[in-house]
């Protein structure tokens, strides 16, 4: 409360000074010309030395108070009672924290305060340590420290320090901080450092230096890590030993001095561009050192530090808790350390920062290098040699020892936060407000919350020509539980060139599809998974004029076709490949190698030459041979001019064998070949006529898809399933109107009869009767009124829908389609209410004659009613 009285005088002592100045400038401006004549001339030079002086003044901006999670900023009646007050044992270490804090002051008079226990949400000082709550989370996700670290910078807000030159006074737990997904650099280490420790890291919150860009999160001269493309590993081809008696390779014809210039030319474009990136590096530069920090060193910044050895960590490094990215431990970043701790102790940096973090070393065990606060440390202390060991401790002294040890060992309290947890809500929204803009050098990255956009786009990364980021050059897009399966766009605003990437399950097996416009009989690429596929295909590529297509695992071995396409004879307005197609000028088809056929029978190449009526075959060569054989065929019409069959003479057929046979010099050998060759030719052509309209097709449901982009929602997804969530609400109206249905059969049905009697008065033969009756008769009424009111729903529905019907027939040919949409939907809706209800009438008239009877029959079984009943028959 003293705080508090104190903060809002000085609040009170500001105001009034503020109004007094602005009340004597309002004096000042409404001041007469006369009187302001009264005062001091200023000659030209008490001008110039007044604007030389105010031009040495330096105005450095001041930085914005953080919004702090503090008392007053939350209710804190809901919060446990562990963050309202202190244990004993919590009391006892902020007492030891003080004593060593003492200690260390008057030891180190020219160090800083530590950072030891600062206020949290309710006020109330806690130990830094006891803040750690080491928690597993249980997403899969959140196991290693990288993607731990990227959920954590997604998540929160970056909110700066109040004071960049001192640790904050406030120290929130990590539940309230995802509660409001906001905090400062030490908010973001405390909840990183529980997470990584959870999952099995030896991590610790550091409290240090760091530089102005790591401190203000400012990654513009940082290089965005998704435009890093990976280094490639060129293998070496293992060259074969050379034959004795191997083929000379041909003679280079290319002209010797073409290449030469060709290569210098490749060295100018390179000499250009080095000297540009050169100038751009100048300048960026010179304008880094006319913008000094004036605070260099000076910025407290806290992050996370991971040690060696737990989780199979090889070596050492921190973690940047704004970015979540991993930097050395001697990287030029962070300017110095003062102290860090974990969920176990605390320990303070005695070595000398100078170079930064270069020269530390974190062997947290050496006393000399880090000064510990609690003995009950779990890092092992430097080890002394067997002689010195023997020398300086006996048995006795070890005794002596161990006991002061066990005197003065004070274990860490356990931590007074609750556990740690993240709604699935929460862990799948993960940005605030569901997006999140980071900009980088050249680079802008864009991340959405899955759902959040209608066309499932999650990430957008856009690269940039310039510094300033005006001109685009590019732009990756990702997308998530798209329908269509598409993954990845990626987008070229030069070239415009777009290339559409897929996971597996695309109705047409599409893995890639690189395109710059969606008409047909353009430039296009498509790649698709050849196991999804029949036919094997892999790969298709189409121009204007040809069509490329490659081929794998089929059972006819063809691994390539390739199509010329000649202009149209037909011109029309619309020419597509179903109506007007293309007409094929050549076809070119390569097979792989058959090991049931024999190499000279085993096609290789063929090509058909269609306006030429020609066919050229290129069998495999055989092992250890260097020519394979080849045919050509001359394919004329069967018949002449005068309708006359064409005999099959020997020019039609020109062969080059390696190894001739005598029956492949047989006319009726060569015609088989031919009248199979022209078969062949057909179903080639046919199968390009078919690709053609393959493309279209994908082409149109392309459109299709990127009109509708509809997202596929998981059967575990209760909150947007709709089918799962309509399946539930029906089993809950089911179970509800089970109950009451139990509910009224324990009900009293003689109640409101036994109500109209006189209480006390015993029942006659006649009253007995009286009731029965009028019991039956009351159930009677109710289930003809039942009756009645579903006919009469069932009859309005049946009105409704013939005047729609009416109003559909007469208006029928000015609606438009959405119209009809509807017509079509309320129709089918309607049909559905008049059937229900129609099945309800059916089943009450079949049901209304065995309650009656059960009905009757439990009142003649009612113990009020039974003897006199009996009696009475």
């Amino acid at each position: 409360m003293e705080v508090l009285k104190e903060k809002v005088e000085e609040e009170e002592a500001a105001e009034r000074e503020e109004a007094a100045e602005r009340a004597e400038r309002g004096e000042k401006i409404m001041r007469p010309p006369e009187v302001q004549q009264e005062g001091t001339i200023m000659t030209q030079e008490m001008l110039r030395d007044l604007e030389k002086r105010l031009s040495e003044i330096e105005i450095t901006n001041v930085p914005e108070r953080g919004s702090i999670i503090t008392k007053d900023t939350i209710d804190t009646f809901k919060l446990p009672l562990s963050y309202q007050s202190n244990t004993l044992k919590e009391e006892h270490l902020l007492q030891v924290a003080d004593n060593f804090s003492l200690q260390y002051s008057h030891l180190c008079p020219d160090r800083v305060p530590l950072f030891l226990h600062p206020l949290n949400e309710c006020n109330v000082p806690k130990f830094v340590s006891t803040t750690i709550r080491p928690t597993l989370m249980p997403y899969p996700e959140l196991y290693n420290w990288d993607s731990c670290a990227q959920f954590v910078a997604d998540f929160l807000s970056m909110v700066p320090l109040s004071d960049p030159l001192k640790p904050p006074s406030h120290l929130a737990s990590s539940t309230t901080v995802i509660k409001y997904q906001k905090g400062n650099c030490f908010d973001f280490s405390t909840l990183l450092c529980s997470m990584l420790i959870g999952s099995g890291y030896d991590a610790y919150c550091v409290n240090g230096y760091g530089s102005q860009a790591l401190c203000r999160m400012d990654l513009t001269q940082e290089v965005c890590p998704l435009t890093v493309k990976p280094k490639k590993i060129v293998q070496e081809k293992e060259m074969a030993p050379p034959k004795k008696y191997s083929i000379k390779p041909p003679r280079d014809l290319s002209s010797k001095f073409e290449r030469e210039q060709e290569m210098k030319k490749q060295k100018e474009i390179k000499a250009e561009e080095e000297r540009r990136l050169r100038e751009e590096e100048a300048c960026l530069q010179e304008v880094e050192n006319a913008n000094t920090d004036p605070l260099h060193g000076l910025r407290v910044y806290s992050w996370v530090l991971v040690l060696s050895g737990k989780r199979e960590v090889p070596e050492s490094f921190f973690i940047d808790p704004f970015t979540a990215r991993s930097y050395s431990t001697q990287d030029n970043h962070f300017l110095g350390i003062e102290s860090l701790w974990n969920h176990k102790n605390y320990w303070v940096n005695m070595q000398d920062c100078w170079n930064g973090c270069k020269d530390l070393v974190f062997d947290l065990g050496d006393p000399v290098r880090w000064e510990y606060l609690l003995l009950g440390t779990d890092k092992p202390h430097l080890s002394l040699t067997e002689d010195d060991d023997n020398d300086l401790i006996d048995d006795d002294d070890v005794e002596n020892l161990d006991k002061e040890e066990e005197d003065k060992s004070f274990d860490m309290p356990h931590s007074w936060v609750e556990q740690i947890e993240i709604s699935p809500e929460a862990f799948e929204t993960r940005c605030p407000n569901g997006m999140k803009v980071i900009q980088y050098k050249r680079a802008k990255l864009e991340k959405w919350t899955p759902y959040l956009n209608e066309n499932g786009l999650v990430c957008r990364l856009s690269t940039y020509e310039d510094l300033e980021c005006t001109k685009t050059l590019e732009t990756q897009e990702w997308y998530q539980n798209r329908e269509d399966m598409l993954e990845l766009k990626h987008t070229n605003k030069i070239t415009g060139l777009i290339i559409d990437y897929f996971k597996p399950g695309h109705p047409q097996a599409l893995r890639v599809h690189s395109y710059v416009s969606m008409q047909p009989e353009m430039d296009r690429v498509m790649e698709f998974y050849e196991k999804a596929r029949v036919d094997g295909l892999i790969k298709r590529e189409e121009t204007p004029h040809t069509m490329t297509e490659y081929y794998q695992e089929r059972a006819d071995f063809l691994s390539y076709r390739h199509v010329n396409f000649g202009p149209r004879v037909k011109k029309l307005a619309l020419n597509s490949a179903e109506s007007n197609p293309r007409p094929m000028v050549k076809i070119t088809e390569r097979f792989f190698r058959n090991p049931a056929k024999p190499a000279d029978e085993d096609v290789a190449e063929r090509v058909f030459l269609i306006l030429e009526e020609r066919v050229q075959l290129r069998y495999h060569c055989r092992e250890d041979y260097i020519t394979a054989s080849k045919r050509e065929f001359l394919q004329h019409t069967e018949v002449d001019s005068k309708g006359n069959k064409i005999i099959m003479t020997p020019d039609m057929c020109v062969s080059f064998e390696v190894e001739p046979m005598d029956y492949t010099k047989k006319l009726l050998y060569q015609y088989e070949a031919m009248m199979q060759l022209k078969n062949e030719e057909k179903v080639s052509r046919h199968q390009a006529w078919e690709s053609e309209l393959e493309v279209l097709e994908i082409l149109k449901l392309r459109e299709e898809e990127e009109e509708a982009h509809t997202l596929t929602i998981s059967i575990y997804d209760t909150k947007r399933n709709e089918k799962s969530k309509e399946y539930r609400e029906t089993l809950e109206r089911v179970m509800h109107e089970e109950r009451l249905r139990q509910v009224e059969a324990q009900l009293d049905y003689l109640a409101p009869f036994l109500a109209q009697l006189p209480p006390g008065e015993k029942l006659t033969h006649g009253q007995a009767m009286r009731l029965k009756d009028e019991c039956l008769n009351d159930f009677k009424q109710r289930l003809i009124d039942k009756a009645n009111l579903i006919q009469a729903r069932f009859e309005k529905e049946t009105q409704e829908l013939q005047k729609q019907q009416q109003w559909y027939q007469e208006n029928q040919v000015t609606l438009t389609a959405r119209d009809e949409d509807l017509y079509l939907s309320y129709c089918s809706q309607a049909m559905f209410r008049i059937r229900i209800l129609e099945q309800r009438l059916s089943r009450h008239k079949e049901l209304a004659p065995l309650k009656y009877l059960a009905l009757e029959e439990k009142l003649h079984k009612d113990p009020r009613l039974v003897e006199l009943l009996r009696i009475f028959v």
